[in-house]
């Protein structure tokens, strides 16, 4: 198990953190405005290591439905499952355990929580399979990756308002921007293996989808900050989030793998952005 344990470490993703943050930022962003900016320790701390875990059991589930995909991608042929150093049902398995502690990890909190992890769970094991029919599986990603929303809204106030649904719907543009970024790295060997994506489906106005995300996106945030009367702190947060967004317009307008992957990993920047502005109008509001 040892000598097997950097694989599985590859299998779930914990080389690449990029994934655990991209899910991180929304739900820390929900914590703090639901609290107020004042989430407890034991809150942030079961929702960062669950984040993390269902990050790398759907990470784990995803290789496990693209086995037989990823092979004939030059990128992912070498993935533990694709190049038979892992077997199918070990994947599976080591998705259901860090499921399941995940799931012991919210125990102490309450029903509307727990209840509504069971259908995180259930978005979460089926995202791999909507690439088969779902034009832009990217949106149903962003449910997945947004669903901590919700579930920090119901942990903080027992109850989930409209304004953690209209935080999921930013989460979702936000989402299919940068997911599109990385299929675009991927559109020749996607079209020859007859897997949908929102690059695929977009076509020659892939970039222009994808900057209009990234607008509904903002401008969902700029409506947050409007109605909960946000200072020039956050404003400056978001500012600089817009500035990530241009800066990926530049990097992704020529369609070129290396730079459309670098835009990818740079969304890690406007997530923090996003959320710095936040937490410091929170702290010095306080």
């Amino acid at each position: 198990m040892l000598a097997r344990l950097p694989l599985y470490m590859r299998l779930v993703r914990l080389d690449k953190p990029i994934g655990s943050l991209l899910l991180l930022w929304p739900t820390l962003n929900a914590l703090w405005i639901a609290s107020e900016g004042r989430p407890s320790p034991m809150l942030l701390v079961i929702f960062t290591v669950g984040t993390i875990l269902m990050r790398s059991a759907g990470c784990a589930i995803n290789d496990y439905a693209d086995r037989d995909f990823d092979r004939h991608v030059k990128r992912t042929a070498e993935r533990p499952i694709t190049s038979g150093k892992i077997k199918a049902w070990e994947a599976v398995a080591l998705a259901a355990a860090l499921a399941l502690v995940a799931f012991l990890l919210i125990l102490p909190l309450n029903t509307l929580t727990k209840e509504l992890s069971v259908f995180a769970l259930f978005v979460a094991g089926t995202y791999p399979f909507t690439k088969r029919f779902f034009t832009i599986p990217q949106a149903y990603l962003g449910i997945a990756f947004g669903f901590g929303i919700p579930m920090a809204f119901a942990a903080v106030q027992n109850h989930v308002p409209a304004l953690a649904w209209i935080m999921l719907a930013a989460n979702v543009f936000w989402s299919v921007a940068y997911d599109t970024e990385y299929a675009m790295v991927d559109r020749d060997d996607d079209i020859k293996i007859g897997i949908r994506t929102s690059a695929l489906t977009f076509g020659r106005y892939d970039v222009l989808a994808v900057m209009l995300c990234y607008a509904a996106t903002l401008g969902v945030y700029v409506g947050i900050g409007i109605a909960l009367a946000f200072g020039w702190l956050y404003w400056l947060g978001w500012l600089a989030a817009a500035g990530c967004a241009v800066y990926h317009y530049g990097l992704i307008r020529n369609r070129e793998r290396v730079a459309c992957f670098a835009a990818f990993k740079h969304n890690n920047w406007l997530g923090g952005m996003l959320f710095a502005g936040i937490a410091l109008h929170y702290a010095f509001s306080n």
